[in-house]
């Protein structure tokens, strides 16, 4: 016998469509029943949970969000050396491949916002975040003798987060010469120029 999904299952199925829609149609082209087939489901139960499509679609965009913050903070939470955090900051904040879905929906966001103040909205409160957690790491760094800083921290940051955001374009526009392992190295040369320090992997010390 088939279980039926939780209301909080099925608004979380949503997202992921909504998510996949605006990947495909655009991030302002998205319709209600092109998230309901990408859900498998009719329009009316769509509207059932989200009788607000603006609602569905700015909680998709969060969600996708979440990647290059929230989970990026979590993920260095344990690791207390701070050229470690930064290496493995640098290496979170990339496409896995020209493929990757999060990055593409960053990407059409990107596209949209100079046209829709909420997309517009998002996106600069994503990159303040992303500055301020490199801020952190820079500093904590600094105030332990493992970085010099060639600038000040907020300089460094929003440099290594406009990085992040051009290669990262360029590896979903399948740039030739650039994959994200070529990535990283790249913004790992600007970054140990910036911290002064050599930022090698432990495995490679």
């Amino acid at each position: 016998m088939t279980q039926r999904k939780s209301k909080a299952d099925r608004r979380l199925d949503l997202i992921d469509a909504a998510h996949r829609a605006m990947i495909q149609h655009g991030a302002e082209g998205v319709h209600l029943n092109q998230i309901a087939e990408e859900a498998g489901l009719t329009s009316g139960a769509v509207l059932y949970h989200y009788p607000d499509l603006r609602e569905l679609l700015i909680e998709a965009q969060h969600a996708g969000m979440e990647r290059f913050y929230e989970r990026r903070v979590k993920k260095i939470s344990g690791i207390s050396d701070p050229a470690d955090k930064l290496i493995v900051t640098i290496r979170s904040g990339l496409p896995d491949g020209p493929d990757d879905a999060g990055v593409r929906l960053l990407c059409e966001l990107g596209g949209a916002a100079g046209r829709n103040r909420v997309y517009a909205t998002l996106l600069t409160t994503l990159f303040d975040r992303q500055v301020s957690m490199y801020q952190t790491i820079l500093e904590t760094g600094a105030a332990h003798g493992v970085f010099t800083l060639a600038q000040d921290s907020e300089t460094i940051a929003r440099n290594l987060v406009a990085l992040e955001d051009a290669y990262g374009y360029r590896i979903i526009a399948r740039h030739h010469s650039i994959d994200p392992d070529k990535a990283v190295e790249l913004i790992l040369d600007y970054a140990r120029l910036a911290t002064g320090n050599p930022l090698r992997p432990a495995d490679r010390r």
